[in-house]
């Protein structure tokens, strides 16, 4: 048992620094052995936790995904909230994972300009990473609907709506540097009470 706990420690150290050569280097210059080399680790220690570097970024934005995705059911199982108040806090839950983990956002946003450059398509590999996330939504809008709380038409537009909010929070945190999430929480707030009955 303690080999699995040391073994996740050390992947999880092993990620933090990754993360640094990412921001450093770009996702394109940063290479399997300047990880290694940061972690103070051989390459081939390296290689008994990670295949390669796609590998190390891929486990950083799915061990965030996965985080996201408990917290968010939590909240939308919560039937204490109402349907509104579920959506505000999934909301708000989310622009927070984003401002603590706004070095990640930042080597994501590099690493699909990076993709973009080469002809494949950005927005496919996002949509893998959100189908979850917009489903969650898409059921507390449903739910909200059917209840009598919300008052939209077409819930795939309104996902749509707070999707976007979530695309602007993430840009204002990892590109501009915004530190202080206040504003963006506040304009989700309205956004939600406007389809609220």
């Amino acid at each position: 048992m303690a080999i699995v706990v040391e073994h996740e420690k050390r992947r999880h150290e092993i990620l933090e620094r990754a993360l640094d050569i990412f921001i450093e280097e770009g996702y394109e210059d940063a290479t399997f052995q300047k990880i290694a080399d940061r972690c103070g680790i051989t390459r081939t220690t390296l290689y008994l936790y990670f295949k390669n570097k796609r590998e190390i970024f891929v486990w950083s934005i799915k061990q965030l995904t996965n985080r996201v995705e408990k917290d968010l059911i939590s909240t939308i199982t919560n039937e204490s909230l109402s349907y509104a108040s579920r959506l505000e806090s999934v909301l708000h839950v989310i622009i927070d994972l984003c401002t603590e983990n706004r070095r990640l956002f930042n080597v994501v946003l590099t690493y699909l300009l990076q993709v973009q450059k080469t002809g494949k398509d950005p927005d496919s590999r996002v949509k893998r990473r959100t189908i979850r996330l917009r489903h969650l939504l898409s059921r507390i809008l449903i739910a909200g609907k059917d209840s009598g709380e919300f008052k939209i038409d077409n819930v795939k537009a309104a996902n749509e709506l707070f999707y976007g909010l979530i695309e602007s929070a993430i840009f204002r945190i990892a590109i501009l540097d915004r530190k202080d999430n206040e504003e963006i929480k506040e304009s989700v707030t309205l956004a939600v009470r406007s389809i609220s009955t």
